[in-house]
């Protein structure tokens, strides 16, 4: 039995079905916080609450392998190490989705998941550490509002991005947990290409006929303009730090190995502009 935790979010949800592709939905949890929210997705469905380690416990109940979705709370280390706690304890391997380089970055983002990390090859549960890149999906605001602002902001200057869909970081995933030979793997997963916003900019300019430029700002301007859109303080100055390390390198690596685990290209962020934009 697999278990999928995080299972009504954007990834889970989308993990769940790329293991209705591989196994039957029967060998499938789907575990979430709200059980409801996960109702449509045509597998058995159990309260996980990362909160509640006595919920943890009962949605891994009987599973040979979890997939622990990292969370996005500011003590999502604690809530992590106790899905980890929860595996060991039912004797199930341990899938866990960090950040690109969380052992060897200084990006704040990634803090959380280098101490899970540790955390987690500490603790003698069998693992496989899944880095996963920058989602397209995270520049989808940036890109729908460009053509009427004639910008895309941020502060990465020339620094490059290997983006790939949530949906092929989901098949990745489902390939380890359905797969062998994945125990005690560290993989860095990125998209095959690499694109600066600049050329995020100049993809949008061709698919909407509108001149957009990059504006890139310094680092606390950035947040200033992250925060004015919505975004609470602090994560405004965790996203703007993305950025910085971004333009130092973080992102630019293509080792192909989400390549290969999905045998597949992935979405390069032209094609995933033209379709947001169409």
């Amino acid at each position: 039995m697999i278990v999928v935790t995080g299972a009504s979010g954007h990834l889970g949800r989308l993990v769940i079905e790329e293991l209705k592709k591989r196994v039957p939905a029967a060998e499938i949890v789907a575990a979430a916080r709200t059980p409801e929210k996960a109702a449509d997705l045509g597998v058995e469905v159990r309260e996980a609450d990362y909160d509640r380690p006595e919920t943890l416990e009962a949605a891994v109940r009987g599973a040979a392998k979890v997939l622990l979705i990292s969370g996005l709370e500011p003590q999502r280390a604690r809530q992590h190490a106790a899905v980890t706690d929860a595996a060991k304890q039912a004797g199930a391997a341990l899938v866990y989705t960090s950040a690109p380089k969380a052992d060897t970055t200084e990006a704040a983002l990634a803090a959380d998941h280098r101490a899970t990390e540790e955390y987690i090859k500490a603790s003698g549960v069998t693992y496989t550490i899944l880095r996963n890149n920058w989602y397209n999906e995270v520049y989808e605001q940036s890109i729908t509002t460009a053509p009427q602002l004639g910008a895309v902001y941020g502060a990465a200057g020339d620094g490059r991005i290997a983006s790939a869909p949530r949906a092929d970081y989901a098949a990745a995933a489902a390939t380890v947990l359905t797969g062998e030979g994945h125990d005690g793997q560290v993989y860095e997963l990125s998209g095959d290409t690499t694109w600066t916003l600049a050329d995020l900019a100049a993809e949008i300019s061709k698919v909407t006929g509108k001149e957009v430029a990059y504006r890139n700002l310094p680092k606390d301007e950035y947040a200033g303009v992250l925060a004015g859109a919505g975004l609470p303080a602090p994560f405004a100055e965790v996203m703007a730090d993305v950025d910085v390390n971004i333009s130092r390198g973080w992102l630019a690596d293509t080792p192909g190995t989400l390549r290969e685990l999905i045998d597949r290209p992935t979405q390069p962020i032209g094609d995933y502009v033209r379709a947001l934009l169409a």
